[in-house]
């Protein structure tokens, strides 16, 4: 501090007080001689009898001001401190707010309640099922293309038309017991629990339907077409949209529980295992979502994913365009990865950083297609995945990775397959519901619609169910 009036031998009757540094100049300096020069030209004089005033009021602010530093220093850097790993710990780990283990389903025996038959998208029954042989049982006539998956569920199968019905049919005779009308297209594929069937519609809405009389219970609206399959998990139900979201409702009341933006549209049916939603996106990625709340956990970019996921004793199977991807289920996303990680590889490229950790999840990818799209789900069993890319059927070994067969259509495979029996069931574009021996690859026998097949077939208690772009639905024995 310069010095004051008292310890001056001559003291000026005005000074000027720095309003940076708080300290006296004596009045007509232009600039503080103590703070490298800040302006005093717009500061106001005072008498040399307020100066001592002012300047022990500075100096016991000066004094408070430290002191909070102090405070600030000691209290509050830890708590910012330990408010940040409790984030980092809530964001990043399952400590705070782990999902639930319990949330799965299975449906019962002689039922095929959701696309996929079941929340893991299996694809697959009980090996003892008797296995159809090919010979038509009864067939239903919509007023349209059909591509919406059967679902099998108290001797009554639900389908949805691009005649903008949705069917209720006796499984038995293949007798109408009702249709619901929507504003435009289902190619979605109903979900039954509960007495409710859910099913959405290129009119963007999803709908809940009385199971016995075909009355609208709600609608939720999403404006885009809804083309995914509805999960219902824990009296929820989870789908996407073309809107770029995934949402979870209330299977009651269809009130919205939360929403997750994606990147791009989501027309993958999710999947469900141990509290975990994975969904595939058209922004080239797959998605891991808390299934309570929605929070993200993992994405994995890979190409666009319209097929839905596959889960088996904690690993997730999906289709690219060209490649079979294997990811681990309880992987989460390290901070910043996909922001950060391309920075990283050019820093990397010029010997400036370490080779970055790899990324997130993926466990392995095997090439198995040539570009086309693929909508096809894996089956996974105990040691074997059967996928299907462009026209081929592949059976994968889960262990060393490798083809064991390939079964070659007549036409791309846009339906996924069912196994049961020993036997997969699948539909081609070629018009034919092919039954392939699963462990050799040997085609047991076809069936002939008059179009192309993209539903994927349901089988339940020996009989195989599926539609065709020719309008039928067909109960095949």
């Amino acid at each position: 501090m310069g010095s004051t009036p008292e310890n001056s031998e001559r003291q000026p009757e005005y000074w000027l007080i720095c309003p940076v540094c708080r300290q006296p100049n004596p009045a007509g300096t232009p600039h503080c001689q103590y703070c490298w020069g800040a302006s005093l030209y717009s500061v106001e004089p005072v008498k040399t009898q307020q100066l001592t005033v002012i300047m022990e009021r500075n100096r016991l602010w000066g004094r408070r001001r430290r002191l909070f530093k102090i405070v600030s220093v000691s209290v509050l850097a830890p708590l910012m401190l330990a408010g940040a790993l409790f984030l980092s710990v809530f964001s990043f780990t399952d400590v705070v707010l782990p999902p639930s283990p319990e949330l799965n389903s299975s449906p019962l025996p002689g039922e095929w309640t959701m696309f996929r038959h079941d929340l893991s998208r299996t694809g697959s029954i009980n090996p003892d099922s008797p296995a159809p042989q090919g010979t038509l049982k009864w067939s239903f006539t919509t007023g349209a293309e059909i591509h919406s998956s059967p679902t099998v569920v108290d001797g009554t199968v639900y389908f949805g038309s691009r005649d903008f019905k949705l069917y209720a049919v006796d499984a038995d005779t293949g007798e109408k017991r009702w249709e619901f009308t929507a504003e435009t297209w289902i190619d979605a594929s109903p979900t039954v629990y509960d007495g409710i069937v859910y099913v959405g519609s290129n009119d963007g809405n999803l709908y809940a339907i009385d199971t016995d009389t075909g009355e609208e219970l709600w609608r939720f609206h999403t404006q885009y077409p809804v083309k995914s399959s509805v999960a219902v998990a824990d009296g929820t139900v989870i789908f996407g949209s073309d809107n770029y979201s995934v949402y979870c409702l209330d299977a009651k009341t269809g009130i919205k529980v939360w929403e997750y933006q994606t990147g791009s549209f989501v027309a993958s049916s999710p999947a469900v295992e141990n509290g975990i939603v994975y969904v595939g996106g058209m922004d080239n990625s797959l998605y891991a979502l808390q299934a309570d709340n929605g929070r993200f956990r993992l994405r994995v970019r890979t190409r666009e994913i319209p097929c839905s996921p596959a889960v088996k004793d904690g690993i997730v199977y999906f289709n690219s365009r060209t490649n079979l991807w294997a990811i681990d289920s309880k992987a989460r996303n390290w901070p910043g990865e996909h922001d950060l990680r391309g920075w990283w590889l050019q820093f990397y490229a010029f010997r400036l950083a370490p080779m970055p950790p790899p990324v997130s999840g993926i466990m392995w990818t095997l090439p198995l297609g040539t570009g086309r799209t693929s909508t096809s789900t894996p089956v996974v069993t105990d040691d074997t995945i059967y996928t299907a890319l462009d026209s081929w059927l592949h059976a994968v070994d889960i262990e060393s990775r490798t083809r064991q067969w390939t079964f070659v259509a007549g036409g791309l495979l846009r339906s996924s397959p069912a196994l049961g029996n020993n036997v997969l069931y699948i539909g081609s574009e070629d018009g034919r519901l092919y039954a392939v021996d699963a462990t050799n690859g040997e085609k047991l026998w076809d069936f002939v619609t008059g179009d192309k097949i993209t539903s994927s077939p349901a089988l339940v208690d020996g009989i195989v169910y599926v539609g065709s772009y020719d309008g039928k639905l067909y109960a095949i024995e």
